[in-house]
């Protein structure tokens, strides 16, 4: 399965570039005015149609929002109706990869939860529409959060409320009972974690073109020190950070959390624990100044401490953080991973745009950080 956190830091994609999930940022595909490739509007208008005329009610347009190897996303114009479509990339993918029927599933779940997510219309499964299964979803506005552009007029008041928003709603999202939503078979919590090592190993193995001093032992240690996994079977995002929520700042407020091809049934600590490799590791160093995944993110860009967002989040989920510096090391050992495949693409001549020349860089801190959290208590 592609991992959205690859695809942040994906091939073609420059650092500085519109956020992949700004509708307003996006543009048509092509200078006539052609719809992006994709989306077959006449397939498409005639399915709205027959099966939700109420979406089909004048002239349909297609915009891209993302592109790249995960999920692509369109704003739809329906008559004066915007509406988000979500398929997967072109070409051929795997059959258990981009499953829209998941996605679709749980922000449906979460709708009358506290999560806020965009509202679920319609799933089609039949790929002879516009080519590959899809759903639709309420357009959400707001703004997402990457660079420090965006970041540094905020102030750091509401730089601090922006991160605490953040922390409550990843608390709400992980008190939700699986069971009460629907979502009791959505994933497998048993293993849960060994299988997250174990697959990040195997990616590991696939990316290496140079020596990596201490990943293997990184490695081992992780393998070696799983943790029991008392909070097991909670739904799990994935892919949890600051850019991948539509939020406001004038009122402060989380108005959806996007990207859930990854969502599954598991250790919420794995949330937690990404999200503080995010904003400490990455947001706290001098390294990955500019890289495209952490340039407004932590202490850097002037947002409170990990240990802060640590505390709030704790106070509000019921979730034991106790192991969490495990979390942080299995965080630091994906990312690392991510960073080294990206690195030997761009060796290759594999990578378009700007900037991948020194994600290298920051796989030797993520191997130093995630050895030192994972010798903690």
């Amino acid at each position: 399965m592609t991992d959205p956190a690859v695809d942040a830091l994906r091939p073609g994609a420059a650092p500085g570039a519109p956020t992949r999930r700004d509708p307003d940022a996006a543009g048509t595909a092509g200078s006539d005015g052609a719809p992006p490739a994709g989306v077959d509007l006449d397939r498409l208008s005639a399915y709205l149609a027959a099966h939700r005329p109420e979406l089909a009610g004048g002239p349909l347009h297609a915009q891209l929002i993302a592109g790249g190897k995960s999920n692509l996303t369109y704003l739809l114009r329906l008559g004066d109706r915007e509406v988000v479509l979500r398929r997967p990339p072109l070409g051929h993918v795997l059959a258990t990869a981009h499953d829209m029927a998941r996605e679709f599933r749980v922000i449906s779940a979460l709708a009358p939860t506290e999560v806020p997510v965009p509202g679920a219309l319609l799933h089609c499964a039949d790929p002879e529409v516009i080519g590959a299964p899809f759903y639709l979803m309420e357009r959400v506005t707001g703004e997402v959060f990457r660079t420090r552009a965006q970041t540094d007029p905020l102030g750091d008041d509401r730089r601090r409320d922006l991160a605490m928003a953040m922390m409550d709603t990843l608390a709400a999202l992980h008190r939700v009972d699986p069971a009460t939503v629907g979502l009791a078979d959505f994933g497998r919590p048993d293993g849960y974690l060994e299988r997250q090592v174990r697959r990040w190993a195997g990616q590991l193995d696939r990316s290496r073109s140079r020596p990596l001093p201490g990943i293997d032992e990184l490695r081992d240690r992780l393998a070696a020190t799983v943790p029991a996994g008392a909070n097991a079977g909670r739904i799990v995002h994935g892919d949890y950070r600051l850019d991948n929520l539509l939020a406001t700042v004038d009122p402060v407020a989380v108005r959806a959390v996007l990207d859930w091809e990854m969502a599954t049934l598991g250790d919420p600590l794995a949330d937690l624990g990404l999200l503080l490799t995010y904003w400490d590791v990455l947001g706290g160093s001098e390294t990955a100044a500019g890289n495209p995944v952490a340039d407004g993110l932590g202490p850097r860009a002037g947002f409170p401490s990990g240990g802060e967002l640590i505390e709030r989040y704790a106070e509000r989920s019921g979730v034991d953080v106790g192991p969490l510096h495990w979390h942080v090391a299995l965080g630091c050992f994906k990312l690392a991973v991510i960073c080294e495949g990206i690195h030997y693409r761009h060796t290759l001549g594999q990578t378009l745009g700007e900037g991948f020349d020194r994600i290298g860089e920051m796989v030797a801190p993520l191997i130093a950080y995630g050895l030192t959290a994972a010798g903690e208590r």
